[in-house]
């Protein structure tokens, strides 16, 4: 049967199962609606039977539709990931590369930069600081914080980058009430933590210790973290090297406690696979190698 069905049909398919709409199918694919339309009616001609149910109001997938699409995912993505590491061979890197990762200057330059050495590359990226689970279907790479032991997923995990933290609080916080000392006592003090990102609370520690500290102040910045700590609305735990300057000058007091904190850590994660993809691979060493002289 399979040398009476081209591969086109399949792929529209699986785009307007995802999207559910043969409109959105064809800008993603870049082509006709009219085309994209036609590719699946095909299809279904030729399987005989309704692989989706069309309504004036909506669409869902049959039975028939779910199944087809749950098989042929992951056969139409190993054969893309067979036909760009042949494509290796070639003189150049090339394929299309998705990522998620973080809005930092650093990182949006890097890319850039990569982009322009490999001009082969098309460049998807998706700015999210805490994507969730589902939103990581589908791409190649995702760049993300993390404080302490990762959960475990199926994605494999990278270390990029690392940052030794510190505690800091304004002056003008510290003189309404003694500084706290330990982890029982910070978590009686008012603290700037983040909205969604790294779980929100607890505060971890070395040693693998956890506290949950209070908050009046949730932000998924750590710009935004550093101002209000600044302001004295809280003691925030921050990168040192992104707080040094304030400490040099007493802007801020790096506050000691009984337990260091986590360092923060760029990773990336990558689909299950025991070793990347080419691309990925390349795009990794990459950033691996440049990225510390401009953080």
């Amino acid at each position: 049967m399979i040398d009476k069905i081209e591969l086109q049909w399949l792929l529209s398919f699986q785009c307007v199962y995802e999207q559910l709409s043969f409109k959105l199918a064809a800008e993603q694919l870049q082509l006709p609606t009219s085309n994209v339309s036609r590719h699946v009616a095909l299809l279904e001609k030729q399987l005989n039977l309704r692989l989706l149910q069309r309504t004036t109001r909506k669409m869902i997938a049959t039975a028939a539709g779910k199944q087809l699409y749950q098989s042929i995912t992951p056969l139409i993505q190993a054969m893309n990931d067979s036909l760009e590491e042949v494509s290796l061979y070639g003189e150049s890197l090339t394929g299309h590369l998705k990522i998620i990762m973080p809005d930092l200057p650093f990182l949006a330059e890097l890319s850039a930069e990569f982009c322009s050495v490999h001009p082969q590359i098309q460049l998807s990226c998706d700015t999210q600081l805490n994507p969730t689970e589902g939103l990581l279907e589908g791409f190649d790479l995702v760049l993300r914080f993390g404080r302490g032991p990762l959960d475990d997923s199926g994605w494999v995990a990278k270390e990029l980058l690392r940052w030794p933290s510190c505690i800091v609080g304004a002056p003008q916080l510290i003189n309404n009430a003694p500084p706290p000392r330990s982890l029982d006592e910070l978590s009686k003090v008012p603290c700037i933590t983040s909205l969604s990102v790294l779980q929100g609370m607890p505060w971890r520690f070395k040693q693998q210790q956890a506290v949950q500290v209070k908050s009046n102040f949730k932000v998924n910045s750590g710009n935004m973290a550093k101002a209000a700590a600044l302001k004295g609305l809280g003691y925030a735990i921050l990168p040192i090297h992104a707080c040094q300057e304030d400490i040099d000058n007493g802007s801020l007091i790096n506050i000691k406690l009984d337990h260091e904190p986590e360092d923060l850590v760029l990773y990336a994660f990558y689909a299950g696979r025991k070793y990347p993809l080419e691309k990925v691979k390349v795009f990794l060493e990459f950033l691996k190698s440049n990225c510390i002289e401009l953080t």
